[in-house]
């Protein structure tokens, strides 16, 4: 195996979550190297919408040993300043990336792992998987049974309205993502039919404070994963109705209403140029709407118990979401003028490279306990709620890569093994 590069810790992906691990495993001097396919930063520099901004707010866009520093707080960083806050980062703390370095496949070798890559390949004692939550798109089937005339784009790949064909357009998720593009395209002129299933109603402000800082000061950012109920469930929510912007104090399915979009219930089935969606419309919205008001009872809750009602905004109600009294159930896309449908019903991670490890369950899904995988030395960063609510964000990398590199550290003076036993696989 001569011309294999040896090293204790590999880690794919050069993103905050890849890059706060590295800043923990510098601390503690294990040597690593991280592996990413393009650039620092790659994901949000080559798939993010134009007009995108980050749902949290400056304050929290932090990682360890570096913060914001900017003039503007309670701002939202664009795709491209996400990318430059991170790319920072990687230079701030001199981690050890490899740029344009696609993984292609990584393997259990002796007591560790070999990893083959474009440019070579590794053998390690330890692997962090920080290659992304949010990778590939969750295409349904029955997307292929569309007309070829339909043009069909992912959110990974939408970039603007101009890049569509001319006609209207179907957005299929209602979520962070759907809502914000579906409101773009309502704007720029578009006919908009968004598809609409179960969905997190969440507003921007409350009482005069952010959602986040809300959420900071009440201490659910970091609600454990092993402290929760029903974890399974919690993985599986999609992200809230938010949008970057201080001035939309709420952004839902009423707000896109009164710019034009239509609603309909979640798309069930497509052939050809016909589709159809469940009736399940009022009940999605009716239960996001009863979380919402839970969430703002619960926050006034807690600022009783801490005397703050006297020092903030009086509450205002949030309606309930208002919806037509015969939702569609069925759609021709050529009568109603629609050329391209977007698919923005959720993303996944990409773990084709590791098929070959029996590190899944039944369902392709990563099998860990709070990031560490039941293989050992291997481990994931940057889930959704892995060890904490926050652990897909930029601010929840930090104390999820402190606990798991410790336990890296740990796991390696366990198997304390010459890297040229390992390289042999006699260890």
């Amino acid at each position: 195996m001569s011309g294999v590069n040896r090293v204790d810790c590999v880690i794919v992906g050069a993103g905050h979550a890849g890059l706060a691990f590295s800043a923990c495993l510098q601390e503690q001097q294990i040597d690593h190297v991280l592996l990413e396919r393009g650039e620092v930063a790659n994901a949000w520099l080559s798939q993010r919408w134009d007009s995108l901004r980050l749902l949290t707010p400056n304050w929290q866009s932090q990682l360890p040993g570096y913060a914001y520093r900017g003039d503007s707080p309670d701002a939202f960083m664009t795709a491209q300043e996400t990318a430059r806050f991170i790319s920072g980062y990687a230079g701030a703390i001199n981690a050890p990336v490899q740029t344009s370095t696609a993984v292609r496949r990584a393997t259990i070798h002796g007591e560790g792992f070999k990893v083959e890559t474009s440019r070579g390949d590794w053998q390690c004692r330890s692997l962090v998987v920080a290659s992304g939550a949010f990778a590939r798109p969750k295409l349904p089937v029955f997307s292929s049974q569309l007309s070829p005339a339909i043009s069909q784009f992912s959110c990974l790949h939408y970039r603007n309205p101009r890049q569509l064909p001319y006609g209207d357009v179907m957005v299929v998720g209602a979520s962070a993502s759907g809502l914000q593009i579906a409101a773009e395209l309502a704007q720029s002129g578009r006919g908009v039919v968004l598809c609409v299933g179960e969905h997190v109603r969440m507003p921007r402000t409350y009482r005069g404070l952010d959602i986040q800082r809300w959420l900071h000061l009440m201490g659910m950012h970091n609600e454990r994963y092993d402290q929760v109920e029903d974890l399974k469930r919690l993985r599986r929510l999609s992200s809230p109705q938010l949008i970057g912007d201080v001035a939309q104090r709420i952004f839902d399915l009423n707000h896109v209403r009164s710019l034009g979009v239509q609603l309909a219930g979640r798309l069930v089935s497509a052939h050809d140029q016909t589709v159809q969606f469940s009736g399940s419309l009022r009940n999605h919205c009716a239960l996001a709407d009863l979380k919402l008001q839970r969430l703002v009872r619960r926050i006034d809750d807690w600022a009783d118990r801490q005397d703050l009602l006297m020092d903030i905004d009086d509450p205002v109600p949030f309606g309930p979401t208002q919806i037509e009294s015969s939702p569609l159930l069925k759609l021709n896309l050529a009568q109603r003028n629609i050329r391209s449908v977007i698919w923005a019903n959720g993303l996944q991670p990409d773990y084709r490279w590791l098929v070959d490890m029996p590190a899944f369950d039944d369902k392709g899904r990563l099998k860990h306990d709070g990031g560490i995988a039941d293989i050992d030395g291997l481990y994931v960063m940057g889930l959704p709620f892995m060890r904490r609510r926050n652990s897909s964000f930029i601010h929840g990398a930090g104390e999820d890569a402190r606990e798991l590199s410790s336990h890296l550290v740990q796991y390696l003076e366990s198997v304390a093994c010459p890297m040229d036993n390992l390289m042999v696989g006699n260890c």
